[in-house]
This record gives structure tokens, C-alpha cells and sequence, in this order.
């Protein structure tokens, strides 16, 4: 039986590091779309190596890139990938079965973190995110922080199926993203005006950590579960701190302005 066509879609930056075994798990799909924001090592080189269409646009913010790399695409359904995210064995084909005659709007792929010297154990819970979808039913939605895709319609988790987040190799690396990410979720935040912070800075980290290692099972992957399971709490208590102290920043400058 017959599938829909489809193009894989990849926003790129220095990704020379992972761009090659990305794009080699996905050579089978009609179209491979590369949308760069100026990469000074041999990514487009790489992109141009497996046959993809490659354009280059300044990068503003990763909803509108990613949206940007969507209206680029030649066929209507999308598989969106990260640079740094590698099929699993077997996805191929769970993907091939969903594209026969789907009456979806998009399917949902279970994501295994690389657990710095390891990945996630399949065992683990794998958290489905929405990769594989129809974009004349839906595309990236407007949220500031974590921006993903929307469909209108039905969707499906492919269980059988996941990839794998393989751009946190060490635990340095892990703490460095949790640190920007953090500070770039503060504006965000301040908008939303969340009650309760310092409690929320007390409490929620610990069981943040529980829901990981335990509800999650994060123990299954030995001391890497434990190490991801205490820096996930981090980044869980860092993103109240850094709340917190924006507001007390905010509150010593009107009182100076009063005075």
C-alpha cells in the first residue's frame, strides 16, 4: 500500500557535531528540508551531502525558524526533527504504516534523552511529543517559552516508535542549557504572574525529583537516571529562583524611584 509523501524538516547552527547521523536515519523519505541560521563549521556541507534543500534565514526565535523551515516543505506531511535527534531502529517503518491512509492529524513520537554516558532505558517513560504531523491541519503555535506544534484534529501516539534527544553528552552541558533556559523563561513567567513562588521554589523541586526517578523510572538507567533526576529538580527550583529574584529586582527599583 501506497504512503503519503513526506518531507523532513531540520533547523540548523553549528550542528556538524550530530547533523550527519540525523539526516542518514531519515535519507528514505521523499524530501529533506534544511533551514539554516548561518553556520560557520560544515553543517551545510553535511545537509548538501544527503540531498536536502538547504536555505538560510537569521535566526529571531524557534517557533517562527521552525515555521519558516514548515511553509518550505514540498509535500504536506512533516517530520520534525531537532539536529541533534536520531530515529530509533524500527521507526522507519511504524512511520510508513502511520502514512497509509491516515485518518490522523498528527502522531506523536516517544522521546529517549541521552543520559549523558548513556540513554534512556526503553523501560523508563518516554515522554510523546508531536512530530509527525499534516500541516495543512496545524503548525507552530505562538507560546514564547517551548514553542511546539498544534493540529486540529485527532492524534496518536506511535508507540512503537520514538527517536532519540542526543544533544546532552555531559553533565556540563546539561547544567548550561538548564541555566539559559531558565533565563529565558523569566520574562515569560513575570507575564503570567504565578502565585505562590517561594513555595513553589521549596517544594516542587523535590518532587519533581520523585516523579522522575521513581514515577518515571529513571532508576532503571542507573546512576545517569539519578544525575538527570537531580538536575531536572534543579532546573525545576532555578526556574522559581530566578522568578523570585526578578521580582525582588523589580520591587527595589520602584522603591528607589519613589524615593
Amino acid at each position: 500500500m501506497t504512503r503519503e509523501p513526506l518531507s523532513v524538516v531540520v533547523i540548523t547552527f553549528n550542528n556538524a557535531d550530530t547533523l550527519d547521523a540525523c539526516l542518514s536515519e531519515v535519507d528514505w523519505a521523499e524530501e529533506i528540508v534544511v533551514l539554516d541560521s548561518g553556520s560557520t563549521d560544515d553543517t551545510v556541507a553535511i545537509a548538501r551531502k544527503h540531498g536536502a534543500r538547504i536555505a538560510v534565514h537569521p535566526f529571531d526565535d524557534y517557533g517562527p525558524q521552525k515555521q519558516r523551515a514548515y511553509d518550505m516543505a514540498s509535500h504536506d506531511w512533516i517530520l520534525n526533527l531537532d539536529a541533534d535527534e536520531i530515529l530509533s531502529p524500527g521507526t522507519r517503518e511504524e512511520i510508513e504504516r502511520a502514512l497509509q491512509q491516515p485518518t490522523h492529524a498528527g502522531f506523536r513520537l516517544p522521546r529517549r534523552e541521552r543520559m549523558f554516558w548513556t540513554v534512556q532505558h526503553r523501560w523508563s517513560w518516554r515522554n510523546g511529543h508531536l512530530r509527525l504531523f499534516d500541516r495543512r491541519r496545524g503548525g507552530m503555535n505562538d507560546v514564547d517559552v517551548h514553542a511546539a506544534v498544534e493540529v486540529r484534529g485527532p492524534v496518536k501516539t506511535l508507540r512503537r516508535a520514538d527517536f532519540i534527544n542526543d544533544g546532552d553528552g555531559d553533565i556540563a552541558t546539561r547544567v548550561e542549557k538548564i541555566n539559559r533556559y531558565t533565563t529565558g523563561m523569566v520574562a515569560y513567567k513575570l507575564r503570567t504572574r504565578q502565585r505562590f513562588t517561594g513555595l513553589r521554589m521549596v517544594f516542587y523541586p523535590p518532587v519533581f525529583f520523585l516523579r522522575q526517578y521513581i514515577g518515571k523510572r529513571y532508576f532503571l538507567n542507573g546512576w545517569a537516571g539519578f544525575i538527570a533526576s537531580v538536575t531536572g529538580a534543579f532546573y525545576a527550583f532555578l526556574k522559581y529562583a530566578k522568578l523570585h529574584e526578578a521580582r525582588e529586582q523589580a520591587t527595589r527599583q520602584a522603591r528607589n524611584k519613589q524615593r
